[in-house]
């Protein structure tokens, strides 16, 4: 494991906290939409294209998706950013998000993932590399059994 994935994990960790599952302690959901919509928009403008924007996710610990579509993209499929509703961390992957698959690869293209990721950090935003999340859940929150990736925990349905 190298250093940054050490780094990254151990945020994921700091991030955890079991009596917070959908959200951290401080959220703010009026800065966090504000966020999101904004990364939305500068996704938008870095893709030149129409994107779709899934919101008023319940019962998550993400706040929602920016999808890209296929024509706009590098990537063989439209791609799925998804939005934390921890520490502004983001996570994409090209024809679908979902962490359950046996790949642990997000099937981005390289310069999809560079106009993500620079959008991201113009934000201040965090990504998450799927290979980071896809690393089995050892945090102090309990889910349910099916529920044991990092994916689960800031990502997904709770």
């Amino acid at each position: 494991m190298t250093v940054d994935d050490q780094h990254l994990l151990s945020l994921l960790r700091n991030l955890d906290d079991p009596e917070h599952w959908e959200f951290p302690r401080d959220y703010d959901h009026v800065a966090t939409r504000a966020r999101f919509d904004r990364l939305a928009a500068d996704i938008g403008e870095a893709f030149d294209c129409t994107y779709s924007v899934v919101r008023g996710i319940q019962d998550a610990s993400f706040h929602g998706n920016i999808v890209i579509p296929t024509i706009a993209t590098k990537s063989d499929s439209f791609v799925v950013i998804r939005f934390s509703n921890f520490g502004s961390l983001i996570t994409a992957g090209a024809g679908d998000i979902s962490a359950d698959t046996a790949e642990p690869a997000d099937g981005l293209h390289d310069e999809d993932r560079s106009r993500i990721k620079a959008a991201a950090v113009a934000l201040d935003c965090l990504w998450m590399p799927r290979h980071i999340l896809r690393k089995r859940y050892d945090g102090p929150t309990v889910m349910d059994d099916w529920q044991h990736l990092w994916w689960h925990r800031f990502f997904h349905y709770m």
